[in-house]
């Protein structure tokens, strides 16, 4: 199945709300990705060369701060949090493009 068959589904449903407020339960969605997806203290060293998974939490991070509440879909301007999701956006990208690569554990070699 291609990749816009499977979207349409959920964009049909969202057609129902309000189409100035963030599907219903959204931002709690993407907090629950996002949790999955962090690389926490314990995991950095089996994973912080793998760059889509750092990609995927930078990524899921900024789909946190786009989903705030505050900051509906219709809201117009450039907030704070939509500044720190595209910064979160583009670092996600230099993982992507291999341009972002481990910086080392810091309590190493010292």
């Amino acid at each position: 199945m291609a990749w816009s068959q499977r979207i349409r589904p959920v964009q049909a449903q969202q057609a129902k709300q309000n189409p100035r407020e963030w599907p219903l339960e959204s931002q709690q969605l993407a907090q629950a990705l996002h949790q999955k997806l962090a690389i926490s203290n314990q995991d950095w060293h089996a994973l912080k060369a793998q760059p889509q998974r750092r990609a995927a939490e930078q990524l899921t991070a900024a789909l946190v701060l786009m989903l705030d509440p505050a900051n509906g879909p219709a809201s117009a301007g450039v907030s704070a949090q939509r500044q720190q999701a595209t910064a979160l956006v583009e670092h996600a990208l230099g993982w992507l493009k291999g341009e972002l690569k481990d910086p080392g554990c810091p309590t190493h070699g010292h």
